[in-house]
């Protein structure tokens, strides 16, 4: 098997390092792991594509490379110009420091990278290690997804649900905030909201006296709705979500179509 992996949290990040060891795990010893990830930190950019300018490539060792661009470019450079054209046979993005559970999925490059390998017809994971003080406390934060991450991944592709559809499923794993043993077991859930957290802004003014915006996350642990993502995640589950790039509202378009009539 062919896997090639990417991330948002940059080259350098640790939680690359855990998804190369469970990349490597699925693979196989006969299988083949690429890395192609930013060379910074690319948090927050969603499914971003540089568009309108170049990137660089650089090539650090043996299938491994570094790209000035977004998962998503990550994923495309990976396909386009690593490998040739010849595409993977999984593409995994995380290990995120940080859940992706919640609204945090729309903001998310690590499943800006899933989205856009499951957009160009290949299957895909995001994984994101849901962090607390529970995990602070840890000598490895990402220990759940170390340890549970191979089985879990490798269920996936056995038992999951793979569709050859436009929109294709890709799915988002959650890692709960705890140790490995403090572990309860894995739900599939539902994408929750966080109702009583969003993003917000805050000015700072510069030594120079400018003016200097920073954006700010909300709170991350409170439930959101029950069995849904967060709620699953801070109980102790590992939570997976079936996920499609596909926006539309389905449940409204007759009742629209009716009124517009």
């Amino acid at each position: 098997m062919r896997i090639l992996i990417t991330n948002d949290d940059g080259i350098n990040a640790p939680g690359l390092e855990v998804l190369a060891e469970i990349a490597a795990e699925i693979a196989g010893p006969d299988g083949e792991v690429w890395t192609v990830a930013p060379a910074f930190e690319q948090s927050g950019v969603g499914h971003c594509i540089s568009y309108t300018h170049p990137m660089m490539i650089a090539k650090l060792a043996p299938r491994r490379y570094a790209a000035e661009g977004s998962p998503a470019d990550c994923v495309l450079a990976g396909i386009y110009d690593v490998l040739q054209g010849a595409k993977p046979d999984l593409v995994l993005s995380g290990v995120n420091r940080g859940n992706n559970s919640g609204e945090n999925v729309l903001y998310s490059g690590t499943i800006g990278g899933a989205m856009e390998a499951a957009l160009q017809g290949i299957p895909a994971i995001a994984l994101s290690q849901f962090m607390g003080r529970e995990t602070d406390e840890l000598d490895d934060p990402f220990e759940a997804a170390r340890i549970h991450g191979p089985a879990l991944v490798r269920k996936l592709l056995d038992r999951g649900l793979w569709d050859g559809e436009d929109y294709r499923l890709f799915y988002n794993i959650n890692f709960p905030p705890c140790a490995t043993k403090a572990v309860k077991g894995t739900k599939v859930a539902a994408q929750g909201f966080r109702r009583y957290s969003a993003f917000s802004l805050e000015p700072h003014i510069s030594p120079s006296g400018r003016k200097f915006l920073w954006i700010k996350g909300g709170p991350q642990h409170g439930p959101t709705l029950p069995g849904t993502d967060v709620t699953v995640n801070v109980e102790g589950y590992i939570s997976v979500t079936p996920l499609r790039a596909d926006l539309t509202a389905h449940d409204v378009l007759a009742e629209l179509e009716a009124r517009l009539a």
